[in-house]
């Protein structure tokens, strides 16, 4: 989809969290874009100790516990391209939940599609409702971002709210952390990702089945887009030769509560 979303995947998080090791304040304004090296031998990525202060400091999350074989399952939807029926069949035949974070543009033309995660049980998530970098709005305008998809949503399908924002793009700075949370919404990233959005580019089943197997680590936050035809195909094999390895699936929800129960303990 959009062509921002792993730029520079290797490098750019090297220069994010520089800028935050000698500047701590700067994200406050500078808008960053999320990305780091990826995982290999299933050892979990690492955002870096400042950034993960950042993060910490208002409840975002891009992994779970390092030493629980969980994963938990995220898609972006900007636009529907004929394959997000084909990835709902393969979550309901393996009893896998995920959540589906979703524009404006995607609940109006697929609502039918929406209805059925809804239905089935899986997370509806926030992923505003015109898909601009949030950083360069007001706050008076990102609060119409997330309102209005919340209110399409209730219109549309009668889910009330949504909870978990995913920021356009990953791009993000403080103060869209600290005015989505005083919106009542948690920002989610991811910790394993690959280029997967271009919808006249498929790669293949392989590619993306070796992207996921390759990444795979306790903890794992994943994000596909579901306009891949590659990630449709290679789903069902991913999510059977997941669970061979131990893993389990998990929901957003079960991250969440797990984080604040560990938080509740060191406070």
């Amino acid at each position: 989809m959009m062509n921002k979303h792993l730029s520079g995947l290797l490098m750019a998080a090297f220069i994010l969290i520089a800028g935050l090791v000698f500047n701590p304040f700067s994200a406050k304004a500078e808008a960053f874009h999320w990305g780091f090296k990826k995982a290999v031998d299933e050892v979990p990525p690492s955002a870096g100790a400042a950034l993960d202060s950042l993060l910490d400091k208002h409840g975002a999350l891009y992994k779970g516990k390092p030493d629980e074989k969980i994963v938990y399952l995220t898609f972006d939807n900007g636009y529907e391209n004929g394959y997000t029926e084909s990835i709902l069949n393969t979550l309901k035949k393996e009893d896998v939940p995920a959540t589906f974070f979703v524009t404006g543009h995607y609940v109006k033309s697929a609502t039918p599609l929406v209805k059925r995660m809804i239905a089935e049980g899986h997370g509806i998530g926030n992923h505003s409702y015109n898909h601009p970098n949030m950083t360069n709005l007001s706050e008076k305008e990102m609060e119409n971002e997330w309102r209005k998809l919340d209110e399409i949503l209730l219109k549309l399908t009668g889910l009330k709210r949504t909870v978990y924002f995913r920021p356009p793009e990953g791009t993000f700075n403080e103060r869209l952390l600290s005015k989505a949370n005083e919106m009542g919404y948690r920002h989610i990233f991811w910790s394993v990702a690959f280029i997967d959005w271009h919808r006249d580019k498929p790669k293949g089943r392989d590619f993306a089945y070796g992207e996921l197997m390759n990444q795979l680590h306790p903890g794992a936050l994943i994000l596909m887009h579901t306009v891949s035809p590659d990630n449709a195909e290679a789903l069902p094999s991913f999510i059977q030769d997941a669970k061979k390895k131990g893993y389990s699936f998990q929901t957003l929800d079960d991250l969440v509560l797990e984080y604040e129960n560990i938080h509740s303990i060191l406070r």
